[in-house]
């Protein structure tokens, strides 16, 4: 067999155990056929890499913003994130990291990419929402979903630098991990610019600070050598030659601080037109988090003398009770402007998911319309 042109850091290790390129046919193998649905994702993966016949991989969005789309990355380009990542965290060579995110797209993929050319020791476990639950190990750095972190708060302390990613963190999550000794960090970043361009520190040793605009955190930061500006939108422009062949352009609303700084404000897509008012669903998602414990969101209705009128959706199964107690909260929610109050208050037995476990806000907003009255 000839040598993959994508060659394995000498310190790779993967679960404890180091192989070279041409091993890792056999271990791929391996975890296709004997291994569990997340071993199969994995060994799926590592054929693709040292594969010499291509020098793409094929990648899919998880569809929480639209139609899920299909992209084929140059691997080169792949390296180069994996690189920036070691580089901006300080993550060398013999890194113990964990993954436990799945590896049919980039937040998984990238964990394995980047332990494949940074030289990390890196463990695979199943993707769960408590996946430091089962675990007496000690690692370098993991990366993980919101709702991951909120499920392992106790057990952080065996991580020393974790990422966050693939969803918004909520500020009762932010207050509760102010103190700890793990560094956590927020990624911004997507599919197209193969994982995180940015980040910001979630639990700064100088404490949180309340900003006028509401933010109590720094704003992302942008990794090396890329660069951001906005279109006429308010959206963001994205600049990084090693990853990207042009500028893209995103429907992520931003506050422009600097060419390297910037605050998310929310999808353009999401924004409700009320009454010539823009109303930014995920800022009244985050003045509303704690009086809602089941998932929910804010979104838009058409309406005829307001053009689109704002509502909340919550996954509850319906009851009198809970509709007008939850209905008197909101109503009282002093967080609120006046023009962010929900019109109208919906329970929906079940919402609909993407495959990373995001809400579809448009797929359940079309079951919602689709209901009778």
């Amino acid at each position: 067999m000839k040598e993959s042109p994508y060659k394995v850091h000498p310190n790779f290790k993967l679960n404890g155990t180091h192989f070279s390129a041409k091993e890792l046919y056999s271990v791929a193998y391996s975890f296709i056929k004997e291994g569990s649905d997340f071993e199969e994702q994995v060994g799926n993966f590592l054929l693709d890499w040292i594969n010499n016949d291509y020098n793409t991989i094929k990648l899919r969005t998880s569809g929480s913003t639209g139609t899920p789309k299909v992209y084929y990355i140059e691997k080169e380009k792949m390296i180069a994130s994996a690189l920036a990542t070691g580089s901006f965290f300080k993550l060398p060579h013999k890194t113990k990291a964990l993954m436990c995110m799945p590896a049919n797209y980039i937040a998984g993929r990238m964990m394995l990419v980047r332990a494949l050319v940074l030289g990390w020791d890196l463990e695979i476990i199943e993707p769960t929402t408590r996946p430091l639950e089962a675990t007496f190990k000690t690692y370098d750095f993991c990366a993980m979903t919101p709702l991951q972190l909120s499920y392992s708060l106790k057990h952080l302390h065996v991580v020393n630098k974790i990422i966050v990613g693939g969803g918004a963190v909520s500020e009762s999550l932010v207050q509760r991990i102010q103190g700890l000794p793990t560094k956590i960090y927020e990624v911004y970043g997507m599919t197209e610019t193969i994982s995180h361009i940015a980040a910001r520190r979630l639990n700064p040793k100088s404490g949180l600070v309340k900003r006028d605009s509401g933010d109590f955190l720094k704003p992302f930061k942008a990794m090396s050598k890329v660069s951001f500006d906005t279109d006429e939108r308010g959206c963001l422009k994205i600049t990084a030659n090693r990853i990207l062949d042009e500028t893209l352009v995103t429907n992520d609303l931003v506050e422009m601080i600097s060419p390297a700084e910037f605050y998310w404000r929310g999808r353009i897509d999401n924004v409700v037109n009320s009454g010539g008012v823009k109303i930014f669903p995920e800022t009244v998602e985050r003045k509303l988090e704690n009086l809602i414990t089941a998932p929910f969101f804010v979104a838009g209705l058409s309406d005829e003398k307001l053009g689109e009128r704002v509502i909340l959706i919550v996954e509850e199964s319906f009851s009198d009770t809970y509709l007008s107690d939850l209905k008197a909260a909101v109503a009282s929610c002093e967080l609120l402007d006046q023009y962010e109050v929900p019109k109208e208050i919906f329970l929906i037995d079940k919402f609909t998911y993407t495959p990373t476990g995001k809400i579809n806000r448009k797929g359940t907003l079309i079951e919602l319309t689709a209901r009778p009255a």
